[in-house]
């Protein structure tokens, strides 16, 4: 019985213990709370004590942390309607306030959201959109993050960096955009098609131009060397009929009668005709 009440005894004295302590990482601030109220801050590493039950801990990361804020519409300027998707990246510099003000890393990324937003509703309305998505926009961004960096101190927060990941038209917009440039682009086809018609026709027309000239001079060729041959042809004709006009006479007749005389053909003729001289001859 003695024994058992010893080991219930310890358990209680290690289970004591255990809630008494808490180990703080490198990594990490700690913010001791008695009564929730805040009692000390811890930002060392190592092993510490508390008091069991009366004293709670709450930690907080002392790295960067990021937070992605969802797209919201924006207004340039020039009047431009933007979805603006951006992250940004903090750190917690003032436990104490930060958790008298925002309390858990959800109720900081949900404030720096307003923050961040804010700021850049105001810096975005001072520029027009080619100076969103050039060159000009880490400027922006240098004067957004300073700027909100000076709203977030009052939550203990020390903003790092704000971004701006992508840059959209709204879905409407980019539609009627889309749709004026389907527009355009037709329009500079069709241009394209009415020019190479244009240009068609006219290489058509000096083509049929050409091939007309071309066709008439061929022509004219043809003719003078027809009429050089048929000069020629009478020539030789004249000269062998001066020659000898009988032997002419016979091979024209034969030529003639080569011709006319065909096993198809009907000639009627009187006896003595011309033509059929030599013919008769033979009789």
């Amino acid at each position: 019985m003695k024994q058992n009440g010893l080991i219930i005894g310890l358990v209680l004295v290690a289970s004591l213990i255990s809630t008494s302590m808490f180990t703080v990482h490198l990594t990490q601030t700690a913010v001791v709370l008695e009564l929730s109220k805040p009692k000390k801050i811890v930002t060392e590493p190592g092993l510490y004590f508390k008091i069991p039950v009366l004293q709670k801990v709450r930690f907080f990361s002392k790295q960067l942390l990021d937070n992605d804020s969802p797209p919201t519409e924006l207004i340039t300027r020039d009047k431009k309607n933007l979805l603006i998707d951006n992250f940004s990246l903090y750190r917690i510099i003032d436990p104490l306030k930060f958790l008298e003000t925002v309390r858990t890393e959800n109720g900081a990324r949900a404030r720096l959201d307003d923050i961040v937003y804010s700021e850049l509703r105001v810096e975005i309305g001072t520029h027009d959109l080619m100076d969103v998505v050039t060159e000009n926009r880490n400027l922006i961004m240098a004067k957004v993050t300073a700027e909100s960096n000076k709203k977030a101190a009052e939550y203990g927060i020390q903003m790092a960096d704000v971004r701006i990941k992508r840059v959209d038209l709204p879905p409407e917009i980019a539609n009627s955009i889309f749709n004026r440039m389907r527009t355009e682009r037709q329009r500079i086809a069709m241009e394209y098609r009415s020019e190479g018609k244009e240009e068609s026709t006219k290489i058509r027309a000096q083509t049929d131009k050409e091939k007309t000239i071309l066709i008439a001079q061929a022509y004219k060729q043809e003719q003078t060397i027809r009429g050089e041959g048929d000069g020629q042809a009478t020539k030789i004709y004249a000269d062998a009929f001066s020659k000898d006009p009988k032997f002419y006479n016979f091979i024209r007749s034969m030529e003639a009668y080569k011709k006319s005389l065909k096993t198809d053909t009907t000639i009627l003729l009187s006896e003595d005709s011309e033509f059929l001289n030599f013919l008769n001859k033979n009789k």
